[in-house]
């Protein structure tokens, strides 16, 4: 009697096919990952330009602390306003205010801000809103808030 030895073929490439469906899977939650790091880098930064903003204000308004203290620098939330090179003309409360919302109309996607002073208490407010629709947050208005005594 004899014995038939049968030899297998084609297990290599089934092998390989497999290598190569892991591989793709793993390329694509690698895609999917530096994806998601980057519309976080764009929303962090964001984020990070409202603060040095905001604090720009704050460095503004100490400068000119007598037109802080009579209320010079409150002003409303507004529409965005446009992003302008032109330096503004007037008091200094009103360039000072004219040149950072150009600033944050220039820098954020959307940006504006209000400033609120009590001039009882000599504590400013200084809001800025954005729009952060390609950020992480979930809601596509983003708001940074910073309280100072003047």
């Amino acid at each position: 009697m004899k014995t038939l030895i049968r030899k297998q073929s084609g297990f290599t490439l089934l092998e390989i096919l497999v290598a190569m469906l892991i591989l793709a899977i793993g390329l694509l939650g690698l895609a999917g990952l530096m994806t998601s790091s980057m519309r976080d880098n764009l929303s962090a930064s964001h984020r990070t330009q409202a603060t040095w903003m905001a604090y720009d204000m704050i460095d503004r308004m100490r400068a000119n602390r007598v037109g802080a203290i009579a209320g010079s620098y409150a002003t409303a939330m507004a529409a965005a306003a446009a992003c302008s090179p032109a330096v503004p003309t007037g008091t200094v409360p009103a360039q000072d205010i004219a040149a950072w919302k150009s600033q944050l109309a220039c820098v954020l996607p959307a940006g504006t801000g209000s400033i609120a002073v009590d001039t009882g208490t000599r504590e400013a407010t200084i809001v800025i809103r954005w729009d952060d629709s390609r950020g992480t947050q979930g809601t596509a208005t983003q708001t940074f808030r910073v309280e100072t005594q003047l």
